[in-house]
């Protein structure tokens, strides 16, 4: 069903405001995925805190013209579902990813990474895996606070080191008169 140019409007200003608030984006090319595996991977999208979204080309140029997305007008052919992460940067690469992993063969082979795009640099298929490694807000937190917290806990253990040692030598030294 064609869409009227005020369906089009609609469309162009909802994946633009989406784009522009987005931290990163993937665009993968569906053909011969049936609507049960479009349906799942839509489920996985929006618990995962991503949009998901199929729409013409030329409209979807349209959308990220002037965002950081811009650099995706180019590659935008043929039959493209478009995955914007707005909550951590790997979300949506995750969500590709991990459909990708978890179906069967011939389904992997009908969704096809097209484009990667992250902090207004376009990236080729093969950097999905490695965004999608990103950590999320709470894992990148963790690592964070593991390192603020090492040199203090280095600190405390080199302050108990010297009396711990001479416990330690005292509890040998004992050791050794009883034994003798």
């Amino acid at each position: 069903m064609a869409l009227r140019l005020d369906d089009k409007i609609a469309v162009v200003a909802e994946v633009a405001a989406v784009a522009a608030k987005a931290h990163s984006a993937v665009a993968a090319e569906y053909r011969g995925l049936t609507v049960a595996h479009l349906t799942q991977l839509r489920k996985s999208a929006r618990e995962s805190g991503v949009y998901l979204r199929v729409v013409k080309n030329t409209l979807a140029r349209r959308a990220v013209e002037g965002t950081a997305f811009a650099c995706m007008q180019e590659g935008l052919v043929g039959p493209l579902i478009l995955a914007f992460s707005l909550e951590d940067p790997g979300a949506a690469a995750r969500v590709v990813s991990d459909f990708l992993k978890q179906s069967d063969k011939l389904v992997a082979e009908k969704l096809v990474v097209k484009l990667v795009a992250v902090g207004g640099k376009q990236y080729g298929p093969s950097e999905l895996e490695r965004l999608s490694r990103l950590p999320n807000r709470e894992q990148a937190l963790a690592m964070l606070m593991g390192v603020m917290k090492a040199p203090i806990e280095k600190f405390v253990r080199t302050m108990a080191e010297p009396h711990a040692k001479l416990v330690r030598t005292v509890a040998a030294i004992r050791d050794q008169k009883e034994a003798a």
